[in-house]
């Protein structure tokens, strides 16, 4: 995956354009990781922010769409071609305005593009 496709919802994801996703479960290859607390693309760089509760500590990550593998409307799900712990291990999102910030925005990108391909499995 190339870092300018890292942004953008790959064509056989599922996502559909002005689809809201907000509320929608996120699952990792490997489990739930959380739902989606919104969706921005500031700069053109689209991405979720995903609240993940109680799992690492109320903590929020911030997931570039290109990481999007299935979007289920029907079960109101997203899943992900990541595992929790590089979610997990993604560079830490503290403030909305991160969503804004460029360098920080391209730091996440540089993360989830330097991953090695998985294979998503249903959860």
């Amino acid at each position: 995956m190339t870092i300018d496709r890292i942004w953008s919802y790959a064509p056989d994801s599922g996502h559909v354009e002005g689809q809201d996703l907000t509320g929608f479960t996120v699952a990792a290859a490997d489990g739930t990781i959380g739902h989606v607390d919104r969706e921005a693309a500031p700069h053109g760089l689209r991405h979720l922010v995903v609240d993940t509760g109680v799992w690492v500590f109320g903590r929020s990550v911030l997931v570039p769409a290109g990481v999007v593998t299935g979007v289920d409307a029907q079960a109101r799900k997203v899943t992900l071609a990541c595992t929790r712990a590089d979610a997990k291990a993604a560079p830490r999102f503290q403030t909305d305005s991160e969503t804004r910030d460029q360098q920080y925005l391209r730091a996440v990108g540089d993360y989830y593009d330097r991953l090695p391909p998985r294979e998503t499995t249903s959860v």
